[in-house]
């Protein structure tokens, strides 16, 4: 059964999501819900989500460069990161400049970028790549100015939809069902 959902999705959509090589995400409001909880002694923890992992190991396989860009430093986007064989950058002052570095690296145009974020930090990055997208509870300023809303609320599933509508748009999704169907 070929993937059902990918007409649910915009034609400009798949378009751009058929170009994207390299996929960026915000990690707080993003890759989490957006809270930040300390313990009596100052240690921070977060809450990513088992499926949004599942779908960036998921573009990994398929070729699809996956890299954490957040304004924010810590061990914890780190460590995240790196279970899922991702590369995280913290304490970025310059979303863009960073994201424009990670994709010449990669031999890569921002056209083939995708970029997903939720508030004021990632808004000088969206405009510039490929196919921008924000979780449903992004501040309003940033889900104006993407090219494409989740129905998910970060850190509940938003990126998983991302990694699908690229897996899909780029002819993997049956590929990574068959997979999971043994």
């Amino acid at each position: 059964m070929p993937y059902s959902h990918l007409n649910d999705y915009p034609a400009e959509i798949r378009e751009r999501a058929a170009r994207v090589r390299l996929a960026c995400f915000d990690v707080d409001g993003t890759l989490t819900d957006g809270r930040l909880i300390y313990d009596s002694e100052g240690r921070e923890s977060k809450c990513f989500h088992v499926q949004d992992g599942q779908g960036l190991a998921l573009l990994r396989r398929f070729g699809i460069a996956v890299h954490f860009v957040t304004a924010r430093g810590g061990a914890i986007a780190a460590q995240r990161a790196a279970e899922l064989g991702a590369t995280a950058h913290g304490d970025v002052a310059d979303k863009l400049a960073c994201v424009s570095e990670i994709a010449a690296g990669l031999g890569l145009g921002l056209d083939q970028v995708a970029f997903m974020g939720d508030d004021l930090a990632d808004l000088r990055v969206l405009p510039h790549v490929g196919l921008s997208v924000a979780p449903a509870n992004a501040h309003p300023w940033v889900r104006e100015r993407v090219h494409w809303r989740t129905v998910a609320r970060g850190g509940e599933g938003a990126a998983r939809e991302l990694c699908d509508l690229l897996l899909g748009a780029q002819g993997h999704a049956e590929q990574a069902l068959a997979g999971a169907l043994g």
